[in-house]
């Protein structure tokens, strides 16, 4: 009911201006016959109506018309008219100067500057009550004093509120437009995490099956001259891993279907997979030692996804880049973390294939998916020779990980 009211107000603001005004300069006009009586006997009404005044009022009423735009001008105009309407013999009250009170209203409501929204108003009463009170000092509180006091009190009370209510008005459309802005970040920041996410998975997948294709037939490439047995049995470990990277793809790409949603989806991996995936890369022909201490925990998924995930892709680094065929897989569960280490014995490399396997996109994403469940991952070359990745993940998701944790 109020917004329907604000706005019918601002459509058709001229034409109520124009009523203000003429109502106003009648008001005063009517205001000009009515004079006090003698002491003691009530006011009476002379004849005929003063068309200086008619005239005054009229001019103070057409400065109405501007008051939206120059509301500084238009009070200063219709204060000056107040005080000629005292200055021709007649009283001046809040009827024979309405105007200058809507005035002040205007000027409280729409002036830029809080200052002179606040004391200009007052200034202007102060200038009509005391042309009142040099006009006839006594008696000194009149009917007419009192409505300019008044007339004062309600411009400016009138002006502060239409003011709040401006101002609340604009905070609760910032407060949107700001809700709005944030609901579009925020459903951008999660379409580019979704997007980070589903990178990796694809980028593990295909690496992993990649590498291991690539040395399955390699091998099998190798003994097909001198033993063809043994290259038919890689062979059908190649076959066995290009079905496992399709499925993988599928369950990982069949989430951007909508019209799939509803079909059953396999769960993801974890290390309770992990002696198949050691199994794998053994048949690709390196050779594996896990090693566990402390007792094996149930892990959140996040954290069981992230940890095989990072097994997966640093023995991938090993089987492509290391020169070696021994790497050791340790699990530590601690009190608060689970430490995961994969450590090859390969030998020093030059300074072009550190940098090379530091800048690669394999260890960003083991960094990323370590970050993203609270934990923390390091990755470098061993001074006696050798690679080591190492991460850290919580046990507990909900708590800060302790990375200073060492009960081992």
């Amino acid at each position: 009911m109020t917004v329907e009211w604000s706005q019918w107000t601002r459509r058709y603001a001229p034409a109520i201006d124009v009523v203000i005004a003429v109502l106003l300069c009648a008001l005063a006009t009517y205001a000009s016959k009515v004079v006090d009586g003698a002491a003691g006997h009530a006011p009476v009404a002379a004849l005929p109506a003063s068309l200086e005044v008619f005239g005054v009022s009229a001019l103070a009423s057409l400065t109405l018309l501007f008051r939206r735009q120059y509301p500084r001008m238009v009070l200063a105009v219709t204060t000056c008219c107040g005080i000629g309407v005292g200055a021709l013999g007649f009283e001046v009250s809040a009827f024979t100067a309405g105007a200058a009170f809507v005035a002040m209203y205007s000027l409280g409501l729409w002036s830029p500057r809080l200052c002179i929204a606040k004391f200009a108003p007052i200034l202007a009463g102060g200038a009509l009550l005391v042309t009142s009170l040099v006009q006839q000092f006594h008696p000194m509180l009149t009917a007419g004093r009192i409505t300019l006091i008044a007339g004062v009190l309600v411009a400016g009370a009138f002006a502060e509120a239409g003011r709040i209510r401006r101002d609340y008005l604009a905070a609760l459309r910032a407060r949107a437009e700001l809700a709005e802005r944030t609901r579009e970040e925020e459903a951008r920041a999660r379409v580019t995490e979704e997007r980070l996410r589903i990178a990796r998975e694809l980028h593990d997948i295909v690496a992993h099956s990649m590498a291991l294709a690539h040395a399955q037939a390699s091998a099998a490439a190798y003994l097909l001259r001198s033993r063809p047995d043994r290259a038919q049995e890689m062979l059908d470990q190649l076959s066995d891993t290009t079905s496992s990277a399709l499925r993988e793809l599928k369950a990982t790409v069949g989430l951007l279907r909508a019209d799939d949603c509803d079909a059953p989806l396999e769960p993801p991996p974890g290390l309770g997979q992990l002696p198949e995936l050691l199994t794998s890369f053994e048949r690709a022909g390196l050779t594996l030692s896990l090693s566990i201490t402390g007792a094996p925990r149930a892990l959140a998924p996040g954290v069981d996804l992230t940890a095989y995930r990072i097994i997966q892709e640093a023995l991938t680094n090993v089987t492509k880049h290391a020169h070696t065929a021994a790497v050791t897989v340790r699990l530590i569960y601690s009190r608060r973390l689970l430490t995961v280490s994969v450590t090859d014995d390969g030998g020093k490399p030059s300074r072009g294939e550190q940098d090379s396997s530091i800048q690669g996109y394999g260890l960003i994403g083991m960094s990323e998916r370590a970050v993203s469940v609270g934990g923390r991952l390091r990755a470098g070359h061993k001074p006696e020779g050798g690679f080591e990745v190492t991460t850290e993940l919580p046990l507990e998701p909900s708590k800060t990980p302790d990375h200073e944790d060492t009960a081992r």
